[in-house]
């Protein structure tokens, strides 16, 4: 299995529930897929480099996660398929960017507990 890191952002015209429900997709799909979850980040609404569909914002999500290299195909498919989506990547973590991630996210917890 290699780590990987994914960024989507969706549409910013949906609802909390409805976003909320998109993520879960994603999520239920990984999973699913015997995909382990890392983390997952919600970095809120931002504003975009450049106009995408007439859209100059969206949510950002972001999750780290180890999976079979045959998974990427399907999930990014499924990031085609989903009209709620305006962009997404995925990439595969270097060793150093995994420890980089790893530690960046205990720092995060551990920020968060006090």
């Amino acid at each position: 299995m290699n780590q990987y890191e994914t960024v989507f952002i969706l549409t910013p015209v949906l609802s909390d529930e409805q976003t909320k429900e998109a993520v879960g997709k994603f999520k239920d799909l990984m999973t699913s897929n015997n995909a382990e979850i890392l983390y997952e980040e919600n970095w809120g609404m931002r504003k975009l480099a450049y106009p995408i569909e007439k859209k100059s914002s969206g949510f950002y999500f972001v999750f780290g996660f180890k999976a079979e290299p045959s998974f990427i195909k399907t999930l990014e498919t499924a990031y085609r398929r989903d009209e709620r989506v305006i962009r997404s990547i995925v990439v595969k973590m270097e060793k150093y960017a995994a420890a980089y991630a790893a530690k960046r996210q205990s720092l995060k917890t551990k920020k968060e507990e006090e």
